[in-house]
């Protein structure tokens, strides 16, 4: 069972500061490029945390709207990129503009090359063993110091030993590659424990790096249409997230347009 985390407001307020988010559906956004991400995933580097990184897309914001602790871990996030296309598509209707999508496979490739540049300690967590392994002599292969490598898969008496395995490598930045809502949960609740300047959840993206999955072309990405490339690469498991996600979370938007109008119209 997901347990809900002890949450505090500090970091995100201290962040927002410098960057102010926008919302979406309620929910924060900090309206960046790739390169300013990059940027602000450094100073929270620098200045020591925990901090902890997360992106939007269309099912987390339906999977927040149903689950109010998820809510509140998104909202106490350090850093919130926009992470599918129709969360910027979203933005733009509610008068809450974007300047781009900042993909998390992007965001990882981007932080690797910064970690080589300025001598960060990485550690990957999640995926199958073969997976992780593959992705940490990938980033190894690209100047990334990974300091420790795990698969994702363990029971809940050994999430004490798994966390304590990470936090004795002394990483400054955590990569989690589990589904959500688990991997911001994990990471909320183990933030102190972990004791890691960035904690990032990543999702499927080891499986992209390794190979075990391509991503859509380019110009797919571009016209907001990648959900159809990984719907034809899983059919099974991703129709009813496509199907009847995306449907509530064009509702969703909907209801948040009319709740913004209807000051205006009164």
């Amino acid at each position: 069972m997901v347990r809900e985390p002890e949450v505090t407001d500090e970091d995100a307020t201290r962040v927002s500061a410098w960057c102010p988010p926008v919302t979406v559906c309620g929910l924060p956004v900090h309206p960046l490029t790739l390169e300013q991400s990059v940027s602000v995933a450094e100073r929270l580097i620098a200045d020591g945390g925990p901090h902890q990184h997360v992106v939007l897309n269309a099912a987390k914001v339906v999977q927040a709207h149903d689950d109010p602790g998820l809510a509140r871990i998104i909202r106490d996030c350090s850093l919130v990129n926009a992470d599918g296309q129709s969360v910027v598509w979203a933005g733009r209707l509610l008068g809450q503009p974007m300047p781009e999508r900042v993909a998390g496979i992007d965001f990882i490739l981007a932080l690797w090359r910064s970690a080589a540049r300025n001598g960060y300690r990485v550690y990957l967590l999640g995926a199958e063993q073969a997976v992780v392994e593959r992705t940490a002599r990938i980033a190894a292969d690209q100047g990334v110091e990974v300091v420790g490598y795990r698969n994702g898969y363990w029971s809940e008496p050994q999430e004490a030993q798994v966390v304590a395995t990470v936090r004795e490598a002394r990483p400054d930045i955590l990569f989690l590659a589990v589904p959500s809502p688990a991997k911001e949960y994990f990471l909320s609740r183990h933030q102190r424990d972990l004791d890691c300047a960035l904690t990032v959840g990543v999702g499927g993206s080891f499986d992209v790096v390794a190979g075990i999955r391509s991503r859509a072309p380019r110009w797919m990405r571009r016209a907001g249409l990648e959900w159809f490339h990984r719907l034809v690469q899983e059919p099974r498991r991703m129709f009813l997230r496509y199907a009847v996600g995306n449907a509530r979370f064009v509702m969703l938007v909907l209801m948040h347009g009319v709740r913004r109008l209807r000051p205006e119209a009164g």
